[in-house]
């Protein structure tokens, strides 16, 4: 693919992922060591979100203007797509949009287009979440699964931010380090501290968080409690908010809900180790959910913000990791980026920029190495293909942090608790 110019569309470009992924990009194209410094420099890179941005915002992407090529078009509309992508000759397909996953795959497929999303989406279930209740992400997954076996004229790498993405990266190279050892079970844990630097910013009735807070809402009190155990989905009959649980990394500990996640079925699926997403935010964000566990449907009315930097500056950070649990110990491992330091450099914050890390190291893969066709999870990529997924992961996200418990909380039920309002 070098040998020509690789032509990359980019759908949902005007969220907060897509921007994250082009200020790396940004820094690709003029970066010599940058793994595809040479394909980005030459590439030509096309936008397509069913908003209209204006030139002002190309203007954080310097080194990429003469490449940009921008697009208004409503991905429900697959004809349009189609032609777009036959027009311009697309290469390959980043999806961060909200366009249903399996209709952006079938394209891609029947075009012979290497396709890399960050989640699961399915514009049905959004459309009747009424019908789902307590369980869209299980059914999006098991929508997504009935089809993925048919996406064979395509290579393509779908959950593939921080978590579900990197995060499964993490949790195998805890394996793989203490192969005779099998961990009992493997908890995704992420606790976000993003918040304003000046607090008084904060509005009383306002859900603020470092991601789409639709997204976030949906995991939050749409969904039951979910985790895996010997393969196998299962649910608890609680509020999300309603229970939280331990974790322990080293000096760190904090008290997560207990979240569905993309990554906790397919690690799940593949080994049999209980899983579960252990997940903690701003603490104004989860007294106001905590204070309306009576009726959580009026939060939906509430107003809704993305903590963004370049609107006010923010203080805090997002650590995500991985807690692998044995029959008497604990190890982990864990990426941490702090707003700061991370808008100072790419112009977003923390949490944007580990997703958009994520999605870089499977473009990377998808552009450089062998893979053949198919359809795979992050986990799936690097059990049965040979890649270079973590080579390519660090050039941005360069440090972890790992460590041990020499004890343990146990599995998920015996960490649990009931909320405590004292935070």
């Amino acid at each position: 693919m070098t040998d020509q110019q690789t032509v990359i569309t980019i759908l949902g470009s005007a969220g907060g992922v897509a921007k994250s992924l082009l200020s790396i990009l940004n820094k690709s194209a003029v970066d010599q060591h940058d793994p595809i410094h040479q394909i980005i420099r030459d590439s030509e890179i096309h936008l397509i979100d069913i908003k209209h941005q204006t030139e002002d915002y190309f203007l954080q992407f310097p080194h990429l203007k003469n490449k940009i090529v921008t697009h208004q078009i409503d991905l429900k509309d697959t004809k349009q797509l189609m032609k777009h992508l036959k027009n311009s000759n697309t290469s390959i397909v980043i999806d961060v949009s909200w366009a249903d996953t399996v209709e952006m795959l079938q394209c891609c497929n029947q075009l012979g287009i290497k396709y890399v999303n960050s989640a699961l989406e399915n514009t049905y279930i959004d459309d009747h979440e009424e019908q789902f209740a307590g369980f869209p992400l299980i059914e999006r997954i098991y929508h997504f699964e009935k089809h993925k076996g048919n996406f064979t004229n395509t290579t393509s790498i779908v959950c593939s931010g921080m978590n579900p993405g990197v995060v499964q990266w993490m949790a195998l190279e805890m394996m793989n380090q203490y192969p005779d050892e099998k961990p009992v079970g493997c908890y995704i844990v992420e606790h976000d501290t993003s918040f304003f630097k000046d607090p008084h910013q904060a509005k009383k009735n306002v859900i603020y968080t470092t991601w789409s807070p639709e997204c976030y809402l949906d995991e939050a009190i749409l969904c039951y409690p979910m985790f895996m155990k010997t393969h196998t989905p299962l649910f608890l009959y609680n509020d999300v908010y309603e229970v939280e649980f331990k974790v322990t990394l080293g000096d760190k500990e904090f008290y997560g809900c207990l979240m569905p996640h993309e990554e906790v079925y397919t690690l799940g699926k593949l080994f049999n180790m209980e899983s579960g997403f252990l997940y903690k935010v701003n603490n104004h964000t989860t007294q106001l959910i905590r204070s309306h566990l009576d009726n959580v449907d009026v939060l939906w009315d509430f107003e809704m913000k993305v903590l963004d930097p370049s609107d006010a500056a923010l203080t805090g950070e997002d650590l995500v990791g991985v807690l692998m649990v044995y029959e008497d110990k604990e190890r982990y491992m864990y990426n941490v980026f702090k707003n700061e330091t991370i808008f100072n450099q790419y112009q977003t914050n923390a949490t944007y920029f580990q997703v958009a890390c994520g999605i870089y190291a499977s473009l990377c893969v998808l552009l450089l190495d062998h893979i053949p066709k198919g359809t795979y999870y992050v986990d799936e990529l690097l059990v049965k293909t040979t890649n270079r997924y973590g080579e390519f992961l660090k050039y941005y996200m360069p440090e972890f942090v790992t460590g041990e418990n020499n004890k343990t909380d146990g599995l998920l039920l015996n960490r649990m608790r009931e909320f405590q309002d004292n935070e």
